[in-house]
């Protein structure tokens, strides 16, 4: 059954679409968008492998002119070299301005393809079709695009919203266990920070470390509920002037781990984990909320198969000044997260560095 989601922003409208086998649709979707002739599908060579002629196929269909650009798969590539490709593959094309950039991918592939769309001819059609978990329930909608510097995660970017997310949860019954548990942090953050409803029917369930765990209501509710919770907060605050920021718990420190351990020990679902963990303790700590409320959070965590702990041989004094390479330092204080109670979320910058380095002691 196909679900759409409705996106309502000052600055444009689209839709989050979630339809089992919606691939083979997916060229009529974009024609009806009314996009231009030229498409150049950006992926990477194993979800290609799998997707990309499904998708091809569906877009010459649909009458579109379709070409490829395909890129390295991993964190560690989502930088300017990769960008440069993409630019590359949209001047051989003759890209114009009503052409379209379509993300087949992850969140790296997404955020990549959207910015060199944010930035090409100052702005062409964007399309997002998410085949990770991770970028179903967060990274595809919203609109935040980018690529990493070498010193820090996602510092280099732009706002700038797709035309259509196409989410196919078919595509999930190819994804590595790994990463399926990655994308489990980010659908456990909308739990914690928005959707108590959300993070008692995860309690209630009593394994989630892999899809085959799940029955498909409870996959379908679970991606129902992420992107619902996601537009929620996106459409009061596109821009991350305030409300917006409280997506980014277990952030702020799961980006300084990721950034510091070269993105290859632990990847970005594995880093908002311990993030999200180490927030819990901060805000015990600051007495915003309750140890009971920790301890349900991390017994969810722990059953999804993900670290609680921080890798072993980092430096906590390296973690707290990575901190504040954080987008959301300001006036030089490391702004975090915090959860008051299950289902809700503010921003400080009342926790000081000590107290950090304590907690990060003890992980």
């Amino acid at each position: 059954m196909e679900v759409t989601i409705p996106v309502e922003l000052p600055t444009s409208r689209y839709s989050v679409v979630i339809q089992p086998q919606g691939l083979q649709h997916l060229g009529e979707k974009c024609r009806q968008l009314k996009l231009g002739e030229k498409i150049i599908v950006v992926s990477n060579p194993v979800i290609f492998e799998h997707y990309g002629t499904t998708v091809v196929e569906s877009l010459d269909a649909a009458g579109f002119q379709v070409n490829t650009c395909i890129l390295p798969a991993g964190e560690q590539y989502k930088n300017f070299d990769s960008l440069q490709k993409i630019y590359d593959a949209a001047i051989d094309q003759q890209l114009e301005r009503s052409s379209t950039l379509l993300a087949l991918g992850g969140g790296v592939i997404g955020d990549m393809t959207g910015f060199a769309a944010s930035s090409w001819l100052r702005g062409i059609n964007f399309i997002q079709v998410p085949t990770s978990l991770l970028a179903m329930v967060d990274a595809s909608i919203g609109g935040k695009t980018g690529i990493n510097h070498p010193r820090g995660k996602n510092l280099i970017g732009a706002f700038y919203q797709p035309r259509l997310v196409m989410i196919d949860p078919e595509v999930l019954q190819t994804l590595p266990e790994r990463e399926f548990r990655a994308g489990m942090a980010e659908v456990i953050k909308y739990g914690i920070i928005w959707d108590a409803e959300l993070l008692a029917m995860l309690e209630k369930t009593e394994q989630l470390d892999t899809l085959a765990a799940l029955d498909l209501q409870l996959v379908s509710e679970i991606l129902r509920r992420s992107a619902q919770a996601k537009v929620d907060v996106v459409s009061q605050d596109e821009k991350e002037a305030g409300l917006r920021a409280i997506l980014n718990y277990g952030h702020t420190i799961g980006h300084a781990v990721e950034s510091l351990t070269g993105y290859k020990v632990v990847n970005h679902g594995e880093a908002v984990a311990i993030g999200m963990v180490a927030a819990g303790k901060l805000a015990v700590a600051a007495q915003m909320w309750s140890q009971a409320d920790t301890d349900r959070q991390d017994a969810v965590i722990q059953k999804t198969g993900l670290p609680t702990q921080l890798p072993i041989g980092m430096e906590i004094d390296q973690i707290v000044a990575a901190l504040f390479l954080d987008k959301k330092v300001q006036a030089g204080r490391v702004r975090f997260v915090l959860p008051t109670k299950i289902g809700h979320a503010i921003v400080t910058d009342t926790i000081a560095n000590t107290l950090v380095a304590d907690i990060l002691t003890g992980m």
